[in-house]
């Protein structure tokens, strides 16, 4: 792979808001082509003052937003949102964007800017579309990779442009697997498929059927699955074999450990359904995933 180079500029873009009681930002190509590779131009965290206001009739680049506390409004494209945190926005050359902060509790939001020939299908095939509005249930793990970006972008070192892309990439994949719609991170509903969740994470190996969790978020269990259906992108279920199996996956590498006793351990009162549902989570047997491991 070839080391590219940051292109230095001496001042921030004009585009930069003044409006901001504490910023963090970086930028390390404001000249990149539309038509060349995907590129990261700046991006940064913005602590805004209560006046802050955005209007704009377009931008030169592609935009992701993301609120991290406070209030405001948005309006993209002509239609108007309200924006409290864990919501992300995104909007680009030719979209419209009028951003407010809430004066009582004001807007901490990040944002990246990017651009090249991938930048477009990527938001349109993963979200947020250029245009549009969603929430996320998964607010501090987008806030990390926040983070990350900014931490590698005001290093500016020579590895910086694609070290950002690839953390951009990242970005734009965790938004879409953590995707809700907007305006669900309020809802009772929301509320629900939190706390069942919190109870699988808490105690899955105490649990071994659906009814099982269902019970004891005293919820019917179809309508469990229907909150995964609408926030997540896996059933309960299989949420919960997926935690099991990664657990056997690391008892299995132990030295001495056997599939009967790791099965025995999951509750698995049959060794070869164990096998059976590793293979299909895991796409080894769990003989085949020993036999890896100790070779590694």
């Amino acid at each position: 792979m070839e080391n590219p180079v940051a292109k230095k500029v001496s001042k921030p873009p004009k585009f930069f808001s003044v409006q901001v009681a504490k910023a963090r930002r970086f930028y390390l190509d404001l000249k990149p082509s539309r038509h060349g590779p995907l590129t990261v131009v700046c991006g940064g965290c913005e602590h805004c003052t209560p006046d802050y206001e955005i209007h704009r009739s377009s931008f030169p680049y592609w935009s992701i937003e993301f609120v991290a506390q406070g209030k405001g409004t948005l309006r993209l494209k002509g239609r108007s949102y309200q924006l409290g945190p864990g919501t992300l926005f995104s909007y680009g050359p030719k979209i419209s964007q009028d951003i407010g902060s809430d004066p009582h509790e004001t807007l901490v939001k990040y944002f990246v800017d990017f651009t090249g020939k991938e930048a477009e299908p990527l938001l349109r095939r993963y979200g947020p579309a250029p245009g549009h509005v969603l929430q996320t249930s998964a607010p501090g793990e987008i806030l990390d990779l926040f983070d990350d970006l900014i931490r590698n972008g005001l290093r500016d070192t020579s590895y910086s442009p694609r070290i950002s892309v690839v953390l951009l990439e990242h970005l734009i994949l965790k938004v879409a697997e953590a995707a809700i719609p907007h305006g669900s991170a309020g809802t009772p509903a929301f509320a629900t498929y939190r706390r069942c969740l919190q109870e699988i994470e808490d105690r899955w190996l105490h649990w071994q059927t659906l009814e099982q969790i269902a019970g004891e978020c005293h919820i019917d269990p179809a309508y469990l699955c229907r909150l995964f259906r609408r926030f997540d992108h896996q059933s309960p279920y299989q949420y919960l074999l997926r935690l099991k199996m990664s657990h056997a996956a690391e008892r299995l590498q132990a030295p001495g450990s056997s599939v009967k006793e790791v099965a025995a351990e999951l509750g698995f009162g049959d060794p070869f359904h164990f096998s059976r549902v590793f293979k299909k989570v895991m796409r080894l047997s769990p003989a085949q995933f020993a036999r890896f491991q100790h070779r590694s």
